[in-house]
């Protein structure tokens, strides 16, 4: 395992430390990492799609070398698929096995008492951590070591699910009413919870987390993004480029392109063999970097423009 305390001794260590694993980031982000792990709090990290906030819950899990395990979240998420359920295959076959064995079960019981009696401490079992499916949750929470939790896009979840997550994110533990509490093993997962705010999360949950949003980029971060992703790409090409979609994110577009896009449309030149940018080759190449034909419709009268702009700068 990695040297955790070391690495989160600061927040300058943390942000050299993402660095390293290629997660190009700002002071605000790695501070809120920092104050993650030492307040042991969920982050709830909000922001447009394609800005890197599940990138930093799995940047995170290899920065610490810490297991990553992932909830992705969608409507009618319910606790079988996030927190446990029964293996209702094995109770079954356990429940013939007892049927079968039931005379030797009850031999030397004296009357329906003691037989009932008897029956129960067979049921106690039917209803134990053997017959019990872990689901992402609870596995989080029995993790030995720690691990990282992600919980992506939980605003595609109902309300109901977040009143779910309550008891896991302030206290690291679950109510299972057939076991009891289950709480969290020597260290309790770190907890990212990412929402592209297609609805409000509810206050209560908020309460409970760090509150991260994380914007585009400026200019020259999204150039260093694709540095360290892309750094094969030549400076010229590179500066171009991302000059060519910050202009390109103040159209009026259905979906603007997102840094994961501007990565693509790096290796994309790179496969090209592209040394600049010109009207052709953005034309010929748009459709990795928008993603609505509309979109590419209405920037076409532009695209010179852009192209010029972008190269002149």
């Amino acid at each position: 395992m990695a040297d955790i305390p070391s690495i989160a001794a600061s927040v300058a260590s943390l942000k050299q430390h993402l660095e390293a694993h290629r997660y190009i980031c700002s002071d605000q982000i790695a501070t809120a990492v920092y104050l993650a792990y030492h307040l042991r709090k969920p982050v709830l990290i909000e922001g447009p799609p394609g800005v890197g906030k599940t990138e930093l819950a799995k940047t995170t899990a290899q920065m610490f070398e810490l297991p990553l395990i992932r909830l992705q979240c969608y409507e009618g998420l319910d606790e079988a698929k996030a927190l446990y359920e029964w293996k209702y295959g094995k109770q079954l076959l356990y429940t013939q096995v007892l049927k079968q064995t039931l005379d030797e079960v009850l031999q030397g019981a004296k009357g329906f008492a003691e037989s009932v009696k008897r029956l129960h401490e067979f049921g106690d079992i039917f209803f134990s951590e053997e017959f019990l499916e872990a689901r992402p949750l609870l596995k989080a929470l029995r993790e030995e070591h720690g691990c990282v939790l992600l919980i992506d896009e939980v605003d595609k979840s109902d309300h109901e699910f977040e009143s779910l997550l309550l008891e896991i994110l302030s206290d690291y533990q679950v109510s299972i009413p057939e076991i009891g509490t289950v709480k969290a093993r020597h260290t309790p997962p770190l907890v990212f919870l990412t929402s592209n705010n297609t609805r409000e999360i509810s206050d209560a949950l908020k309460r409970r987390c760090l509150h991260l949003y994380i914007p585009f980029p400026d200019i020259a971060l999204e150039q260093r993004i694709v540095n360290a992703r892309v750094p094969e790409i030549a400076p010229r090409l590179r500066d171009q480029l991302v000059r060519f979609i910050h202009d390109l994110r103040e159209l009026d577009l259905k979906k603007v392109p997102s840094i994961s896009e501007t990565i693509d449309w790096a290796r994309t030149l790179l496969l090209l063999h592209a040394d600049r940018l010109d009207p052709e080759l953005v034309r010929n190449t748009m459709n990795v970097i928008l993603k609505f034909q509309e979109d590419i419709e209405n920037v076409q009268p532009e695209l010179r423009t852009l192209t010029d702009k972008a190269v002149r700068s």
